[in-house]
């Protein structure tokens, strides 16, 4: 038998790490993204502000010498930002003159490069982003007052800086979170995968048994810890446990089934081997007696030959008679029905048996409480009553006390045979109700009178319970009691439709 696969929980391990990582990652980059745009947004919405005042300002300067359009004399007033540069424009859109702020020092006339640098922009108010070699990156705008234009622009360094620096710190944040997410999701993950490991595991004994053949029970469970409902993995655990009860159960159920099929067909072929020797038998007989009579000789008197014929006769009659009755309870047809007194049935049955067997003790015992009065088959019950006083007078010796009770009350009606012989082997006690069950197993015997063809009981048992009643025997040696119990009438008003099938073939 090949092994069963390993249970694959570390690669499951392994993707729900790495689907929570890439979460993680896709979680804490939106974050940082939206907070660089925001802040990024933030910054530069207070730059353009300090830009427009700026240039405002500027404008206001050079309009009071409107004549001049090359003035630049304004930054030399005092509140203008180190680093601010500004510029004239003509009609066209054109720088005229340029400087830049410095710190603490006069303003620095702006190079050619620089100047075209900062050429093409309108003065509408709008807000542009240049980068002016030597200076680096400006924000800029220009206003116009009455055909007075004027440039102006602050470094953008600071702003860059800060969102730099803003990314550095959050890429540092992240990385650490998502390291400690990690590690807090790989020991979780492991925690609550455990059981199902364990889960796993359990399957995996539980396929290696021998399912196919040989006795299973005690197939391993998953432990209680690990069958919690309240968990996905506890509820895998309950669900393998109950699928597992499952299987044994089923696996109990065949092998009870197949150990009833091989009962059965023993049964079967020893019934079959049973009622060909007893049909056998008298046949023989019979057929021996005839051969005698029709080759007329002297040795056997013909009227000997006819009883003995009539008596094989009868013999095989009545063992084709118990055998019908048998198959006609097997095959479940209903049975006559009508109120049935058992103390009357029983006493008529007693005083056969005393006529049939006077070296016996008999007696019969009635306590009544109520009317001993049951639904059934008068002749199939005192068959059965007859029955057990035959099988009591073949099997004990004479002289031997024979009892015969019955007892009544509202709910049931109790009928015992007992008798103080010598007791059924404990070894036949098993099988007492089944067919052909004789204390003589051997098939042979030399008086075939000795005893009878092992149906009685067989016959009493199968009456017994197409009525709805039980049929049970207790014996030791010196008490020997067959106890029958019926529902009294009330209690059932009819014979089921369909009778069940007795226990023995």
């Amino acid at each position: 038998m090949t092994a069963p696969p390993r249970p694959r929980t570390r690669s499951m391990r392994t993707r729900l790490l790495l689907f929570i990582s890439a979460t993680l990652v896709v979680v804490c980059a939106a974050m940082a993204l939206t907070t660089v745009f925001a802040q990024r947004s933030y910054l530069l919405g207070n730059l353009d502000d300090r830009v427009t005042n700026a240039a405002e300002r500027s404008l206001g300067g050079a309009s009071l010498h409107p004549d001049l359009d090359k003035d630049l004399t304004f930054l030399h007033e005092s509140g203008h930002p180190a680093g601010m540069l500004a510029a004239r424009l003509d009609a066209d859109g054109s720088i005229v003159a340029a400087a830049l702020v410095g710190q603490d020092a006069e303003p620095q006339t702006l190079t050619a490069a620089q100047r075209t640098a900062l050429a093409g922009i309108t003065a509408d108010g709008s807000k542009h982003t240049r980068t002016v070699p030597g200076l680096g990156t400006y924000r800029v705008t220009a206003l116009n007052n009455n055909g007075v234009r004027v440039l102006t622009g602050l470094p953008m360094d600071d702003v860059q800086d800060m969102i730099s620096g803003l990314v550095v710190i959050e890429a540092g944040v992240a990385a650490a979170g998502l390291t400690v997410a990690g590690c807090v999701c790989a020991v979780v993950i492991r925690r609550q995968l455990r059981p199902l490991g364990r889960v796993a595991a359990t399957a995996a004994e539980v396929s290696r048994a021998p399912l196919g053949h040989g006795e299973v029970a005690g197939l391993t469970r998953v432990p209680d810890r690990d069958t919690d409902p309240d968990s996905e993995a506890g509820q895998v655990g309950a669900a393998l446990n109950l699928m597992i009860d499952h299987v044994e159960s089923s696996l109990a159920e065949r092998q009870r089934s197949e150990e009833q099929m091989r009962r059965s067909e023993e049964r079967m072929r020893r019934f079959l081997a049973d009622a060909s020797h007893e049909l056998r038998t008298p046949l023989a007989s019979i057929a021996g007696y005839a051969e005698l009579m029709n080759r007329g000789t002297d040795r056997v008197e013909p009227v000997l030959a006819w009883r003995r014929v009539s008596a094989e006769s009868a013999r095989m009659t009545g063992l084709v008679e118990d055998l019908l009755l048998l198959a006609r309870l097997d095959e479940g047809r209903p049975l006559q029905s009508s109120e049935v007194d058992l103390a009357a049935l029983v006493a008529e049955a007693v005083w056969d048996a005393r006529a049939a067997g006077g070296g016996h003790d008999w007696q019969l015992e009635l306590r009544l409480d109520a009317p001993a009065l049951v639904f059934g088959d008068e002749a199939r019950l005192h068959q059965v009553v007859a029955n057990l006083l035959a099988n009591a007078r073949m099997h004990t010796p004479v002289g031997t006390r024979v009892v015969a009770s019955v007892e009544s009350t509202d709910s049931r009606c109790v009928i015992r045979v007992r008798d103080d012989g010598p007791g059924i082997p404990p070894s036949l006690l098993p099988t007492v109700f089944e067919r052909f069950t004789r204390a003589d197993t051997s098939r042979a015997r030399a008086d075939a009178k000795s005893g009878g063809s092992g149906l009685g009981l067989a016959i009493a048992s199968a009456i017994t319970g197409a009525h709805g009643g039980r049929i049970g025997v207790e014996s030791v040696p010196g008490r020997t009691e067959f106890t029958i119990e019926l529902p009294v009438v009330g209690e059932v008003n009819e014979l089921p439709a369909v009778l069940p099938r007795p226990a023995s073939v």
